[in-house]
């Protein structure tokens, strides 16, 4: 059975080590504790039953509960396989921002992090370049970089 685990955004971490420390020092029927990639506040728990979940995080610090029902390894796959993406977007692609608090806003891909999955833009219609770093998610090509530059006024 896979539980859901509510804990302190950022805090993540901590609290899958404090879990498995407890589950070896009381030897709790617990299988695995994963903090999936992009789930920020939550940790994943793979128990024998509900009881043995709930006494690997009972009264540990940033752990706030344990969410209601159990969930099936199908909806959680897509966190913990790896895949293999292609990533489109290249260095100097005008890109548009489709979500975070820039939204709308273009702007030019100056560097790819494949391996976190992050873009780093300078935006185009800011007086001063700063650059700004997203996941690749959160931009879309509009334009491929060797089309020529877009005026940034």
């Amino acid at each position: 059975m896979i539980f859901i685990i509510k804990v302190t955004t950022n805090k993540e971490e901590k609290a899958v080590d404090m879990i498995a420390e407890r589950v070896e020092k009381k030897d709790i029927n617990l299988y695995s504790v994963l903090r999936p990639h992009g789930l920020r506040g939550y940790v994943l728990v793979e128990a024998e039953d509900r009881e043995s979940a709930e006494e690997a995080v009972f009264n540990l610090p940033y752990v706030k509960g344990i969410i209601g029902k159990t969930i099936g390894y199908k909806e959680i796959k897509n966190m913990v396989e790896p895949s293999i993406i292609s990533i489109s977007i290249k260095e100097g692609d005008i890109v548009e921002i489709i979500g975070s608090t820039l939204k709308g806003e273009k702007a030019k891909v100056i560097r790819i992090d494949k391996q976190k999955e992050e873009v780093t833009v300078n935006l185009l219609g800011a007086v001063v370049q700063l650059p700004v770093t997203l996941k690749i998610d959160n931009v879309k090509v509009i334009r491929r970089g060797e089309e020529g530059e877009e005026d940034a006024n």
